[in-house]
């Protein structure tokens, strides 16, 4: 009989994803029957899944009895939590161990959690706002407590940034800038979370005894801007300039504007200590059985979006 994996998030970008890869991975669509998580499981989203033979149930993190249900014989489960739903660190941290304690009580075998570092800890004070990162590592650091058996993959900086956050703007001469404001030592670990979210979670259920209680660095590549700039430059064949924008003239940029010192810090989190604390990425990529989206690949699959 197939092992159930309950998958959080099933219609959103990293579940979305997981349950992709899962599907069409020969050897984990025939292990694992899947159950993805929504808040309406009669939206066009979970129809298209549901149609896939995806099982998709109604619960709400923030409801400990939906969770339990929702977890009910369940072998592996996926946790994405959302932060830009309340905006609020506590919330998603309730929310997150409301999960944990479902796992506890319902007997998962394997917990794979989407959270990133403590950011006020690991700049020892220095960045305190990037309220999005430090709910996600409360969140692994109550699963740790609890010493439930679980992987924790650390998404990288979304490529998906770019085409939200104005950091490629196009010119009247048809020629293009890369703003960001940190000095051309950041390393952004870039990840296309849309399409690569699965291939790492894959990995981490492949690879599950040599992975629980570890960390998994889930990105391409350390990219600095320069390089950013010079490769979409390469895609799109235009002049591509970086730009390295002030505190003052990033933060004017930002929508919303009460969102500007979190986004800031987040920047500089990536030029010291660093996004990963200064953690290679081979033993992450080493895990996967397919190549990850590089940069270029993300710009020419959106190269019209620019245009």
């Amino acid at each position: 009989m197939a092992k159930i994996i309950v998958v959080f998030g099933a219609t959103g970008n990293q579940g979305g994803s997981v349950i992709d890869s899962i599907l069409s991975d020969s050897d984990l669509s025939q292990e694992f029957r899947v159950r993805g998580v929504t808040r309406n499981p009669e939206s066009a989203r979970a129809t298209d899944l549901k149609s896939k033979g995806v099982e998709m149930v109604a619960a709400d993190l923030s409801d400990p009895v939906s969770l339990n249900r929702a977890l009910e014989k369940a072998h592996t489960v996926f946790l994405v939590t959302n932060f830009w739903e309340y905006l609020d660190r506590e919330v998603e941290t309730i929310q997150g161990r409301n999960v944990a304690d479902a796992c506890s009580s319902t007997g998962v075998q394997h917990l794979i959690c989407s959270t990133v570092i403590n950011v006020s800890e690991a700049s020892q004070g220095r960045l305190t706002h990037v309220k999005h990162f430090d709910s996600k590592a409360d969140i692994e650091q109550y699963v740790r407590e609890k010493q439930l058996p679980a992987t924790f993959v650390h998404a990288g900086f979304y490529m998906s940034n770019a085409l939200t956050q104005s950091i490629i703007r196009k010119q009247p001469d048809d020629t293009y800038v890369v703003a960001i404001p940190v000095s051309d030592e950041a390393l952004l670990p870039m990840f296309d979370a849309a399409a690569d979210t699965g291939k790492f979670v894959k990995a981490a259920i492949k690879n599950r005894p040599a992975v629980l209680g570890q960390q998994i660095c889930a990105c391409t590549d350390y990219y600095r801007p320069s390089r950013l700039a010079q490769e979409f430059a390469e895609v799109m064949g235009k002049h591509t300039e970086l730009v390295l924008l002030s505190e003052e003239e990033y933060k004017a940029s930002v929508i919303p504007p009460s969102f500007g010192q979190e986004a800031y810090e987040t920047y500089l989190l990536m030029e010291d200590p660093g996004y990963y604390v200064g953690k290679g990425l081979e033993e992450s990529l080493e895990l996967l059985d397919e190549q990850p989206t590089s940069w270029k690949d993300f710009v020419r699959k959106n190269k019209d979006k620019w245009v």
